[in-house]
């Protein structure tokens, strides 16, 4: 069964690299969206402080939601999600390991990069590790959710749009209690709270939406 998972999760690795374009969209994306909003804005420092975790946030949100349609739309295309629905592993174990690949080439940059895009909004050292730790935790939790999404519309026409409206609000607490660890701080009430949320988000995304992404999936291709 390990085996299996790994083979997926090494196959949706390697065909990544090769689309290397679409890796690069959602990195770019998020790179450009943080760059233009101090022209916004003003460059005044003080307000680039103030609002960057929001922003980081915001843009992180949005370049995860860029990849979605394509977790399962090409393996839908060329036949090979129907051989992964039948195979002899358990449909939400392999699902898992897609989300995982998802994760490891849309999510895992973002938060790689968010400190320097911090230092570049005026952030400083100890918001900039609290803001990164929460990215770590939130990052997976919109892909997972975003994987019940996926599978609902696969194959739907306007699926993007569909996509983005199931999800969203799903998005919304992470959204809150990341961008609010860094506010916390700053005002002195401790982040605990914060990053105890985020872990039972991901906990709970990572016992439920692979469940929940395998069924959409055999309902899709019903």
């Amino acid at each position: 069964m390990m085996g299996g998972i790994r083979t997926l999760l090494w196959r949706d690795l390697t065909l990544a690299m090769r689309r290397k374009a679409e890796v690069l969209t959602t990195l770019f994306f998020f790179i450009i969206v943080i760059t233009l909003f101090p022209l916004g804005v003003g460059p005044e420092i003080d307000t680039l402080k103030e609002i960057a975790p929001g922003v980081l946030w915001v843009a992180a949100l949005l370049a995860s939601m860029l990849s979605l349609t394509r977790m399962f739309a090409d393996d839908y295309d060329d036949g090979t999600l129907e051989q992964i629905v039948i195979a002899a592993q358990p449909l939400s174990l392999l699902v898992f390991s897609k989300i995982l690949a998802h994760w490891l080439v849309s999510g895992l940059p973002l938060v790689l990069i968010s400190p320097l895009l911090g230092m570049q909004l005026g952030m400083e050292g100890d918001s900039i590790r609290i803001l990164t730790l929460t990215l770590l935790l939130g990052t997976p939790v919109l892909s997972l959710i975003g994987a019940v999404g996926a599978g609902l519309t696969l194959g739907v026409r306007g699926g993007g749009v569909l996509l983005s409206l199931l999800v969203l609000p799903l998005y919304i607490p992470v959204l809150i209690f990341g961008s609010g660890a860094v506010e916390s701080f700053r005002g002195g009430l401790g982040v605990d709270a914060h990053f105890s949320l985020l872990g039972v988000f991901l906990v709970l995304a990572m016992l439920l939406a692979p469940w929940a992404a395998a069924t959409a999936l055999r309902i899709s291709l019903e």
